[in-house]
């Protein structure tokens, strides 16, 4: 008999599972295919591990400079990477357990293998066992995405590496170059930069983190440069050749074409779908542009077929992908929820300091044709920053001056992802500056620094 089900999901990340849990608490009965890990890149070789990593790194740190905070030392601290990969893959190892346990406790079966369309409310699961078949009246694709590899740059997982062998390097190299200042990118140069691995970054746009407001970006490749990461941007690799002895990197840029060498080439040029042998074509689902498109409620131009995560085209983050799977089966349940707000999703990148943001950049809202007011408070006159020895960076909050509502927020400093909160709310609530200026913030605090540039906006800054 081919057991039948409401909704099955394949994939298991952060869009995955909670597409699947969502369903099962509105009393469907689901299935969650998965052929990996659960929980996906994300838990597995992505978010998780790497903060993981990082957090590592920043312990490093403060124990490297204890002496600024009062503390001696008898024995300088030295990184143990064998050590900070363990740790990491024990921190992933018990996020996916607990994804187990939600998915176990919501009732939703979970059937290991490789899940492909093979009709209409069809699913073909391969494998070691074979295959079988399930039935299932929706289908929510949720595969996401992997390292992209690029002809001139062919990944080796030895001497060049994508972001999943840059999880399990047990010994530090002496010298990497890092292709592409993305997220992932910027995050692995300041992780190994911060370990004393000699760091450059080849960035192919203008600009190091490109995605971000100008002045973030100006403000992280001044804080790269200050750990001595050599930043080069407007620059093209145009080949990478690995040898025992290590990389050769030919690239161009602002002075010609220059070969450059190191140890380990780390490819963070972006990501591809996971869409090949998902049998897309069985139902005649078309790929356009390396994503799978989609209506506001995630239906593919197939009847009972849905995708979301990183095979649509939205921002491939992982918070993005369980709003679009919530979305997705609450409308599939019949609830009536409203689309996702694609314009109050914030980003954030764990380097040190930290960078977040929401909404338009300045060059955005200028583009768009609003008249501007920016309100910016620097952490220099952050009493909780100064005390805390984290006086780096700044919030700066870009509000329509017609409406004095909050248009944009960027942030650069310590504990700003975690900040971030408060401005992504805001905009999504319409608050304009001076609602934000008159929220009492608590002192001293990071966060007063969102109400310090709120003032600063309308004119009325009492710290600067």
């Amino acid at each position: 008999m081919t057991e039948k089900y409401d909704i099955a999901v394949v994939g298991s990340g952060p869009g995955g599972y909670v597409a699947a849990i969502r369903a099962a608490q509105l009393g469907k009965k689901t299935a969650i295919v998965e052929m990996a890990d659960l929980g996906g890149v994300c838990l597995n070789w992505g978010c998780i591990p790497t903060k993981a990593m990082l957090k590592s790194a920043q312990v490093y740190h403060y124990a490297a400079s204890a002496q600024n905070y009062g503390i001696d030392l008898e024995c300088a601290p030295v990184p143990n990477a064998e050590k900070i990969v363990a740790r990491s893959r024990g921190v992933a190892d018990t996020m996916s357990k607990g994804v187990a346990f939600l998915l176990k406790k919501n009732n939703v079966d979970v059937l290991h293998g490789r899940g492909e369309l093979a009709g209409a409310g069809r699913l073909k699961i391969t494998s070691e066992q074979g295959e079988s078949f399930i039935e299932a009246q929706h289908i929510i694709l949720a595969t996401g995405a992997r390292p992209r590899q690029m002809p001139f740059m062919p990944v080796d997982g030895e001497r060049v590496i994508s972001s999943r062998e840059a999880l399990m390097l047990t010994q530090l190299p002496q010298s990497m170059i890092v292709c592409g200042s993305g997220a992932i990118g910027s995050e692995f140069a300041y992780l190994y930069a911060s370990l004393g691995v000699k760091v450059t970054v080849v960035e192919y746009l203008p600009a190091l983190m490109p995605l971000e407001d100008a002045e973030v970006s100006a403000a992280m490749e001044r804080a790269f440069r200050k750990m001595r990461i050599t930043v080069m941007t407007s620059t093209a690799v145009k080949s990478v050749t690995a040898s025992e002895e290590g990389c050769t990197v030919e690239v161009e840029g602002k002075k010609g074409p220059q070969t450059l060498s190191a140890d380990v080439v780390l490819s963070a040029v972006g990501i591809k779908t996971n869409t090949e042998n998902l049998g897309l074509e069985t139902v005649g689902i078309e790929i356009v542009r390396d994503k799978i498109p989609v209506d506001e409620f995630y239906r593919t131009s197939a009847p009972g077929v849905y995708a979301i995560g990183d095979l649509v085209p939205s921002p491939a983050l992982a918070h993005v992908a369980s709003a679009e799977a919530v979305c997705c089966v609450e409308k599939i349940c019949g609830l009536n929820p409203g689309p996702v707000d694609y314009s109050t999703i914030p980003s954030c990148v764990y380097t040190s300091p930290e960078v977040a943001s929401v909404g338009l950049t300045q060059k955005q809202a200028e583009e768009a044709g609003y008249k501007l007011k920016i309100g910016k408070f620097p952490f220099t006159a952050s009493g909780k920053a100064t005390a805390s020895g984290e006086r780096d960076g700044f919030v700066k909050l870009i509000f329509d001056e017609d409406t004095n509502r909050l248009l944009g927020a960027h942030m650069v400093g310590m504990n700003v992802t975690e900040m971030i909160a408060e401005p992504t709310l805001a905009k999504m609530l319409g608050a304009t500056a001076h609602r934000i200026a008159r929220t009492v913030h608590s002192h001293p605090t990071m966060n007063e620094a969102v109400m310090e540039a709120a003032e600063a906006a309308l004119g009325a800054a009492i710290h600067l």
